[in-house]
């Protein structure tokens, strides 16, 4: 006999949670569809030329690749942002440019696994394509902001910074070779995880910097916006006689806070921090990630950024890019964790319909194709058996009514409904009002 198990990193999900899963990506699938992204879907599987080099060391690390059936040298794709550039270059005279896509698919990667981190994963990615206006940079932003307060989440903040700075700190302290500024990215990039004294002892032992030297960078990088962003610019303005780097990415930041500062956002929700470089190789502008404040040692929520070259692997016309990509699963255990996450029930439907005899279990049937042309999800309980399983397997799933169909000793076919929630029996009409009223609020949710 096979030992039923699953791999270390991978997870199944009992049908409560997947629900919710559902109910999440429906809801973040709307907010992408209201600023006027559309979907696409890429293959789990791509040849390997295709991803291999384009995330850092580590993530090449992680690459699940192989030799297919074929022969042929194949990898697991670990992000959907690289199978994105492949896309955009193969079909780039069939879709309208600037190209905004938003898709959300498994990826993987074999990393070591952890609370929210698996390595398999759901990722959802939203992004621009084709065009270098901060316009869409700050457009990236509001669909993130839109997402989170869409989930019920109020309590996050987004920290933006952009690689030309860290490229112009690097540059300033003598770090000029670009496999070094890479390394140092990567480095600073694990502040939250090792600390201040494990980034000083990595930055000294790979790169081979003086204690002093280490300090000073470490000192430049960990800048935070404190105060409001006119303030903040006020007190980093030195950096920009650094060098021409700083100077370009500071510009950059403020002219995206310009257009934030009119958008109904609350302005404490995004916040400079000179720390963040996202691992991934391929950025070269402005990046960020999004932390919940109330569960920040679950890591980032939404991470993404500018990529200026990324299609160059595939083709020679150069096209912009910026986007984010949501960390559904990530999400999903946080909003367990701060018990946000308001889909209970193990099912989807209101109603469950019961027989107390074969005959009428065509009848069953009948009222529940009635009900769900209405738009009501209902179910119809297959066998005839004792109340008392009818109701555990009701109460078990999260049914709110159940509806039993028997006789009594004056009538046949009589209905009987129970709200499982109080306990009362109440008569058709009033069940009617109630599962009509829930469905209008549940249209209500998933249009917000």
């Amino acid at each position: 006999m096979v030992t039923p198990r699953t791999l270390s990193g991978f997870k199944d999900r009992l049908p409560r949670e997947a629900i919710a899963k559902t109910h999440l990506l429906n809801k973040i699938s709307h907010v992408f569809m209201d600023f006027g992204f559309v979907p696409i879907e890429t293959p789990h599987m791509e040849y390997a030329d295709v991803l291999i080099k384009q995330g850092s060391d580590e993530i090449q690390k992680e690459l699940y690749r192989f030799k297919d059936h074929g022969g042929r040298d194949v990898a697991l794709r670990f992000d959907l942002t690289v199978p994105l550039a492949r896309f955009i270059s193969q079909y780039k005279s069939k879709v309208e440019l600037p190209f905004k896509r938003y898709a959300i698919g498994n990826v993987f990667r074999g990393e070591r696994a952890q609370r929210g981190r698996y390595r398999e994963f759901t990722q959802c990615d939203f992004d621009f394509i084709g065009s270098d206006s901060i316009s869409c940079d700050a457009e990236i932003l509001q669909v993130i902001y839109a997402s989170l307060v869409g989930l019920g989440i109020d309590e996050f903040t987004i920290w933006l910074n952009h690689r030309q700075i860290l490229n112009g700190i690097c540059q300033h302290f003598g770090i000029n070779d670009s496999k070094d500024i890479t390394s140092t990215l990567r480095i600073i990039d694990k502040l939250d995880k090792i600390g201040q004294e494990g980034v000083l002892q990595e930055l000294q032992q790979e790169l081979g910097l003086s204690s002093e030297l280490a300090r000073n960078l470490l000192a430049s990088t960990s800048i935070k916006q404190q105060s409001d962003s006119e303030t903040f610019f006020k007190e980093i303005a030195y950096m920009e006689e650094w060098n021409e780097s700083i100077k370009k990415g500071i510009e950059d930041l403020k002219a995206l806070y310009e257009i934030l500062s009119f958008l109904q956002m609350d302005q404490d929700t995004y916040r400079i921090n000179f720390s963040v470089a996202r691992g991934l190789g391929y950025y070269t502008g402005i990046v960020y990630e999004t932390t919940l404040n109330t569960l920040k040692n679950i890591g980032s929520v939404c991470s993404g950024g500018r990529y200026d070259d990324l299609t160059r692997t595939f083709s020679k016309e150069k096209m912009s890019g910026v986007g984010a990509s949501i960390g559904i699963d990530r999400l999903l255990a946080a909003l367990e964790e701060l018990r946000l996450l308001k889909w209970r029930a193990s099912t989807s439907a209101r109603a469950l319909i019961v027989c107390m005899d074969k005959a009428y279990m065509h009848y069953a049937h009948y009222l529940a194709e009635s009900f769900r042309r209405s738009k009501i999800p209902i179910e119809v309980y297959p066998e005839v058996t004792k109340l008392k399983k009818s109701f555990g397997y009701a109460n078990a799933k999260g049914h709110e009514f159940v509806i039993v169909i028997g006789e009594t000793e004056y009538l046949s076919k009589t209905l009987t409904i129970k709200n499982m929630t109080s306990g009362m029996q109440i008569d058709s009409v009033s069940f009617l009002k109630a599962l009509t009223l829930m469905q209008e609020e549940k249209e209500e949710e998933i249009k917000i």
